[in-house]
């Protein structure tokens, strides 16, 4: 918990990372302990558990805790740890939150409540309950309204920050770049603000974003990384390089129903013994295979490690590397 009292330094690339299951369907806690040695290995600022990328509605709590502890014991606080804790219910919202409380993560990304459609006024109390029970323990909106079907309005945004001292910021992930600066201007400049959409990852900091939650450092860690080094140091063509070569690797994320094209790619690289998904997602199609292949070759210049290499030696048909 050594970022929760500055929450401010939770920026950059802040990698969302996928929560591995056994072929067996069962969670794989050693190869999600892999990936994030890996991400840090590569020059992650951050991880991130638990949001969209992780399946977490089809996980149980005690499932979505043992993940979240798995990730604290390999991080030792040497890069900061933002878990969603999120849920369709709130007793399961505050107990998962609670859980990341006490284990020392810097900060709770809170998805809205998804599938139930609430007004502003149901997000504002959703919010202010956790934010109410946990004052010490940074807390920060993850707004998806693609897989909530509610959006989180900039004036709610800012009724939360008035009320809640330690609801500190938001994930924005939506396609609709005027949102984000509409929720600074009303919520104030001070506002942490972090990206999930993967191509506005880079203008955001234009607007004062500190950072970004990108499905696509999954595979690219290393470069969704320099693009932030780049940017913050000044060095804007060397960060627009980054985010035009990073165009067939959002694709690929894409092909179908993230992270399902991101596992794909994880296994068959050798970062994962299986690339396995929970129901209702399944593995990609032999369609949707051959164009992440295509996708990933058209990414290779700035893919590292065993995801360069499995670009390079190609997935014959049948879906085994050569």
């Amino acid at each position: 918990m050594r970022f929760r009292s500055d929450p401010s330094q939770i920026r950059g690339s802040i990698v969302p990372v996928v929560t591995p299951f056994t072929a067996a369907g069962e969670l794989d806690v050693d190869g999600l302990q892999q990936l994030v040695r890996w991400q840090l290995a590569s020059g992650s600022h951050g991880i991130s558990l638990g949001g969209s990328t992780g399946e977490p509605s089809a996980q149980t709590v005690e499932e979505r805790t043992a993940a979240m502890r798995a990730v604290v014991d390999v991080l030792d606080d040497r890069v900061p740890f933002m878990p969603g804790t999120g849920s369709t219910k709130l007793d399961e919202t505050m107990l998962l939150t609670g859980v990341a409380a006490e284990m020392g993560a810097d900060a709770a990304l809170v998805i809205s409540p998804y599938y139930a459609r609430p007004t502003q006024d149901g997000l504002y109390e959703w919010y202010s309950a956790v934010a109410t029970e946990y004052p010490d323990l940074p807390i920060v909106v993850y707004n998806v309204p693609s897989r909530t079907a509610v959006d989180v309005a900039p004036e709610t945004i800012a009724r939360l920050r008035r009320r809640h001292a330690n609801v500190v910021g938001v994930k924005e992930t939506t396609k609709d770049f005027e949102h984000f600066s509409r929720v600074m201007h009303v919520a104030g400049r001070d506002t942490l603000m972090w990206s999930g959409i993967e191509l506005l990852c880079l203008p955001l900091l234009t607007l004062g974003g500190i950072g970004f939650v990108s499905a696509v450092a999954n595979i690219a860690p290393a470069a969704v990384a320099q693009m932030y080094e780049h940017a913050v140091r000044g060095e804007a063509d060397k960060a627009l390089d980054l985010h035009y070569a990073l165009h067939p690797l959002v694709d690929l994320t894409f092909v179908e129903t993230n992270p399902a094209p991101v596992k794909w790619v994880l296994e068959r690289s050798g970062l994962l013994a299986s690339g396995a998904l929970r129901p209702p997602l399944v593995r990609p199609s032999s369609a949707a295979e051959a164009r992440i292949v295509e996708l990933l070759r058209a990414g290779e210049a700035i893919l590292d490690g065993p995801p360069a290499d499995l670009a390079r030696r190609g997935v014959p048909e049948g879906g085994a590397p050569t």
